[in-house]
């Protein structure tokens, strides 16, 4: 279990575009987003968030890998499941919803091709309707 200053030094070397991006797998994000939810409001979290993800592929040499709206799907998951539940810390809650960790979590409400386009990599894109015949 990660001690709350190390958790907090860590957010702030995110924060300062510190930390190494080949240290930073999805699963890492997921857990940065979920700590920086527990510290702060939702839209300051993805403020932070955004910032620090788009830095941290500025650093990895690729700023144009940044993608705004799976960013910010992804933290609003993670805040919506951290609201419907009672979780005392990153393991407990992580084992709760493991389908964070798959990268395609958020293909339930956007296809491909909206998540390709560069309206979705620099913008947030609101998800469409799925309407299915019954």
């Amino acid at each position: 279990m990660r001690l709350h200053n190390q958790v907090e030094e860590e957010i702030a070397a995110f924060e300062a575009g510190e930390l190494d991006p080949a240290a930073f797998p999805h699963r890492e994000h997921v857990r940065l987003g979920y700590e920086l939810l527990l510290r702060y409001s939702f839209a300051e979290a993805a403020v932070k968030m955004s910032a620090g993800v788009a830095r941290l592929a500025a650093k990895a040499g690729h700023p144009e890998i940044y993608h705004e709206t799976i960013t910010i799907a992804f933290l609003a998951a993670i805040a919506e499941r951290m609201a419907g539940g009672t979780y005392t810390d990153w393991p407990k809650f992580i084992a709760a919803n493991r389908e964070l960790l798959a990268r395609s979590y958020i293909e339930r409400w956007y296809s491909k091709e909206e998540l390709a386009s560069s309206f979705a990599r620099a913008s947030f894109l609101l998800p469409q309707p799925r309407f299915r015949e019954e």
